[in-house]
């Protein structure tokens, strides 16, 4: 496969975003026609997420399931609040059953009605809003009116990618620009080798912008381009801005992919030193009625004015310094007591303020009058949100960069407060903190060839290969959000947006909705403790989770690239996760790490799952994954450094691990990079997942004969086919002429999945039919979403779609964990079964489509004394550690392995489902 050049991914990049407007959200051919009649949906109930009612919902996006045959493809939604009030809605189509029906829809709910506790979406005609948001694209500019707050977002060609916010009349904000600073070396040991080395100033330049919605509820207005300075241009990135009727918020989804250089041991490279959005607020207001807001831990506030009259020697009386604080418009400076009024240019301005977070546990926060002046410290604290405010009585900014502390090094300035334009910079990366740095952490170790590799592999777990690790290509999303406020808001109010940031209100709908739907093929079911047994298996659940949960904490598993990921492996001589021993580190998605944590949720509904997936979700698809260069669309096996093992491989970009967070929030981002796993098979044509093992001889080259396995490749290109198809994504009769035809041709090999692997052709997706048949079983095989996958296409499609397919997998199910003697009377040879716990769901899979007793027995046998967890040996505790012996006190568990965990979890939910009567 040729290398993808950045203007390709770009221009492949809108290509997609005018199909998603197009096609994707006005449903242009499902696929099939739905039936004349088809069956009418129940009304489902959605709640908050975390619960109660949000004191600020700016607007929200959630997903509902249907069951296959109730709704037309063409269907209208109602929504009505728990008090029966019509909610104005806007619903658009996100993935279709085969028969043409709604599968998933996305509803958006604005600003205007306010926050109930509680809603019910049903089938009927939208209320319409008293005050609808529109998007005017005549001029110049896009222009977006909320009701509230009218934003001008600019055109292709511009530097700024807001131009301006304005309220009633007033402007609030604008110049939104994009800031990266760009540093040649890094002084590693303060020695002054790079004490000549300075930093360069790009911005980013607009180089498409494509209105995605355009109302009634919601508008999405896309930006992308790249970051320039003068001849140069890099670090491509993708702007989100939604808006939503009623709301004087805006929200920014921000994506920036790095397409730099940074050799190991050689100087120059491009290091990021500092990565923002930059934007302007005017001010008018006199600088005693100028306020900064900057928020710590636990709702606390640094509450400031520019020109504070608080404190003073002289006091200018009780009712001004009330109205200062609160950051009211103060009295009349006639009412003053004269000795404060009089002297009032000797009280000196404060117009700039750093919030510095450069790490997980500690902020800190200076200020001073104006540049070229000293910075005096201000306060300090743990962990702040990342939000703030500036602004004066006659209108502000508010402002906040979600997971601030937790993806540190972040930082919140504030320049020019007492000028008559401040300036606000939300820096993802902090300036203040070393550059981000990302080469390859060591020299080789003299692994030159494939042997000495392997010879590594087994001492480290690390599969190191030279130039493999390599950042070119990663990417990582974050989220912001910009308040348009009429005057200083009040202290509740600020507590309220903050809270909003931190955790943006989400509708849900329970557990039992969702299954009823029947969607991921009756894999899972709602939380269930009416038995001993089945309480059992729930509250070990609910140990793993937690653990994992707390050990992100005592662990520290925060960062900038880090975070929302978890560690593989336990050393328990150090009482520590093995984060510096090769492929023992970070997780990365082995064995279906999200997968377990999103069945999770779908059965549970509890919030904290949901967020902990939501974070892994964030992080696993965009710095696990190549959106750039020879290896897009590939993932890397887990490491030291996320992008560092030589493992590019399908399994671990495969959509499988998105798609629940996508269909959950219609998260247009997690949507672009599902669909960019449709043409994933086209980097077999470069590098083949078995290089360093292959004794047949084979070389990739030839795009009808393409070795690709029948496990862990086809299970992620067969996700990412699937996906497109459901969604009817631009390219979904491609991908679902490549689904059957794979689907088929391997059911049509001689052993069916058992045989392994198989000849691909590129163009059909077919396999080439073997004469002679092979057993070649993998432990790894049905370990990243195949058993999901194939339950999936089974419940969905029909015998005619893929002939052979529902039994060649019953197949597999079936003698996975079988005796040696049972595999080897069926296919001529017995394999060994590892992961037996994990691969119970097999077993259970095959009982619930056949009915046969034995199969779910062995289900529950396999799933309590496979390897793993079984039930004889496993302490199921954890116990207090503190120092000396840890760096961080908390509890220790040497038991517990992501591996383990992963697949314990995803056999549990599915054990439970399929044949959780045998259990009780």
């Amino acid at each position: 496969m040729p290398e993808i050049s950045r203007r390709d991914v770009l221009k492949a990049a809108a290509a997609a975003t005018v199909a998603t407007q197009l096609s994707w959200a006005l449903a242009a051919d499902p696929a099939g026609a739905a039936p004349a009649e088809a069956a009418a949906a129940d009304p489902v109930k959605l709640t908050w997420l975390e619960g109660g009612t949000p004191a600020e919902a700016p607007g929200t996006t959630f997903g509902v399931a249907w069951p296959q045959g109730t709704l037309r493809a063409d269907q209208t939604f109602a929504l009505t609040a728990g008090d029966g009030t019509a909610v104005p809605v806007q619903s658009w189509p996100t993935a279709y059953w085969p028969d043409g029906t709604l599968k998933w829809t996305a509803h958006a709910v604005g600003a205007t009605a306010g926050p109930a506790e509680n809603y019910t979406l049903s089938a009927g005609t939208p209320a319409k809003a008293d005050t609808a948001l529109t998007v005017d694209t005549r001029g110049g500019t896009i222009d977006v009116d909320t009701g509230v707050i009218q934003v001008s977002i600019a055109k292709a060609g511009a530097h700024d990618v807001v131009r301006s916010i304005k309220r009633g009349g007033t402007e609030i904000a604008g110049k939104a620009e994009l800031v990266v600073l760009r540093q040649p070396e890094i002084d590693d040991d303060y020695d002054g080798s790079g004490a000549g080395s300075r930093w360069e100033r790009f911005t980013g330049r607009v180089g498409a912008v494509t209105v995605e919605q355009s109302g009634p509820v919601r508008a999405v207005i896309r930006l992308e381009g790249e970051h320039a300075r003068g001849s140069r241009s890099w670090l491509p990135f993708v702007i989100r801005l939604y808006l939503y009727a009623g709301s004087e918020a805006i929200r920014v989804v921000h994506t920036l992919t790095y397409d730099g250089t940074q050799e190991p041991g050689k100087a120059g490279g491009d290091f990021i030193k500092g990565l923002g959005l930059r934007i302007r607020v005017p001010l008018s207001d006199e600088p005693y009625n100028r306020h900064i807001r900057l928020a710590g831990a636990d709702d606390g506030f640094l509450t400031e004015a520019v020109q504070g009259i608080t404190g003073l020697r002289r006091d200018p009386g009780a009712a001004v310094r009330t109205a200062q604080v609160k950051g009211e418009k103060l009295p009349d400076i006639s009412t003053w007591d004269t000795r404060v009024s009089s002297a009032l240019r000797y009280v000196p301005t404060w117009g700039d303020y750093t919030l510095s977070q450069l790490s997980a546990d500690g902020f800190t926060v200076r200020k001073r009058t104006k540049a070229g002046h000293g910075w005096i410290h201000t306060t300090g604290g743990t962990r702040a949100p990342g939000f703030g405010y500036v602004g004066g009585t006659s209108g502000g900014l508010s402002f906040g960069l979600r997971d601030f502390w937790q993806k540190h090094p972040a930082q919140l300035d504030v320049r020019g407060a007492a000028s008559d334009e401040a300036t606000v910079t939300l820096w993802l990366w902090s300036p203040e903190a070393q550059p981000l740095d990302l080469r390859f952490y060591h020299d080789g170790l003299g692994e030159d060839t494939y042997d000495e590799q392997t010879a590594g592999l087994g001492i480290t777990y690390e599969d190191y290969e030279p130039g493999f690790g390599t950042p070119y290509g990663i990417a990582r999303t974050s989220e912001l959000y910009l308040w348009a406020n009429a005057a200083t808001p009040t202290a509740d109010t600020l507590v309220a947006q903050k809270d909003a940031l931190t955790a943006p209100p989400q509708l849900v709908a329970a557990p039992g909705a969702l299954h009823k739907a029947g969607v991921f093929a009756g894999l899972w079911s709602p939380v269930d403790r009416s038995t001993t047994a089945r309480k059992t298996v729930e509250d070990r659940l609910d140990l793993l989770f937690t653990y994992y949960r707390d050990q992100r904490e005592q662990r520290r598993w925060y960062g900038f690239l880090d975070y929302g990921d978890v560690q593989h492996t336990y050393d328990p001589a150090r009482h520590t996760w093995c984060y510096d021993v090769g492929g023992y580190a970070w997780d990365n998605s082995e064995l279906s790490t999200d997968l377990w944590l999103w069945l999770a949720y779908l059965r549970s509904g509890r919030a904290d799952i949901y967020r902990f997936a939501e974070a892994m979700t964030r992080h696993t698809s965009e710095v696990d994954v190549y959106h750039l260069g020879k290896w897009a669309g590939l993932g890397t096996r887990h490491g030291v450094q996320h992008f560092g093992d030589s493992a590019k491989q399908v399994r671990i970009s495969t959509p499988v691990y998105r798609r629940l967070f996508y269909y959950l929030t219609a998260d247009e981002r997690t949507g672009d990079l599902m669909h960019a796993q449709v043409d994933a098979d086209q980097t077999f044509l470069t590098l083949d997942p078995n290089r360093k093992v292959r004794t047949d001889g084979y070389t990739p080259g030839d795009r009808h004969a393409l070795s690709i396995g029948f496990g862990t490749d086809w299970s992620g290109l067969g996700w990412a086919w699937w996906t497109e198809w459901e969604r009817r994504g631009p390219k979904w009769r491609t991908a679902r002429k490549k689904l059957l035809a794979s689907a088929s041709t391997i059911a049509a090999q001689p052993n069916g999945f058992v045989q392994g692997s198989g000849l691909y052709d590129l163009d059909t997706g077919a396999f080439a039919i073997q004469t002679a048949p092979v057993v070649a079983v993998s432990h790894l095989s049905a370990s990243f979403g195949l058993p999901e996958l194939a339950a999936e296409l089974i419940d969905a499609l029909d015998e005619n779609d893929i002939p052979g397919f529902r039994a060649a997998w019953l197949d597999y199910c079936r003698y996975y964990n079988a005796t040696p003697a049972e595999q080897k009377a069926r296919y001529g040879a017995s394999f060994k079964a590892s992961l037996v716990q994990g691969h119970s769901r097999l077993d259970a899979y095959a009982a619930s489509l056949t009915g046969e007793a034995a199969l779910a027995t062995r289900a529950w046998t396999k799933f309590r004394t496979g390897d793993g967890y079984p039930d004889a040996s496993t302490s199921w505790a954890t116990t207090k550690i503190n120092g000396p012996t840890v760096l961080n006190a908390g509890t220790d568990a040497p038991w517990i392995s992501t591996n383990s965990t992963a697949l314990y979890g995803l056999a549990a939910i599915q054990d439970l489902a399929l044949v959780g009567d045998v259990l009780d």
